[in-house]
């Protein structure tokens, strides 16, 4: 039914579940995972109207963000192949973490998002948001939500 699997993650703690249970999911469907992640764009507070300095910021900003996406990318394709399920691997900078989930999901062709909640209750809902009501809000695909 579910062949390919789009799987955000961030880097928290609990992206190790996302990964853990999106793998156990796609072998038991013999369905593929893309693995996701989805980098902030450099804050407006952090330019500069000098070219060079602001050019330096971008850069560095850049290099940070690929860092961490090809590390934990990296982590989620070797937990994979661990277990036979094929795995793709993608990063985007955005400000929308939400839309970029959505559109990205739709555009790679696949069927179902698997994502991990924080669980944060009514008052950290409140304060924090949250991404999985959004997502499911912004996508025609299922979400499936882990905790």
């Amino acid at each position: 039914m579910y062949k390919h699997l789009f799987v955000p993650i961030d880097g928290s703690s609990l992206s190790l579940r996302a990964m853990d249970g999106s793998i156990e999911l796609a072998a038991q469907l013999g369905a593929e995972i893309t693995g996701f992640v989805v980098e902030p764009d450099l804050p407006m507070s952090v330019t500069s109207r000098d070219v060079e300095t602001f050019a330096g910021r971008i850069q560095e900003h850049q290099a940070k963000n690929e860092t961490h996406a090809k590390t934990w990318l990296g982590r989620f394709e070797a937990r994979a192949a661990a277990a036979g399920v094929a795995f793709h691997a993608l990063a985007v900078t955005s400000y929308s973490i939400d839309d970029a989930i959505a559109d990205a999901a739709e555009k790679n062709g696949c069927d179902m998002i698997v994502i991990v909640t924080h669980g944060r209750g009514a008052v950290g809902e409140f304060v924090f948001g949250s991404h999985a009501k959004k997502i499911i809000s912004k996508t025609r695909l299922p979400v499936l939500v882990l905790h």
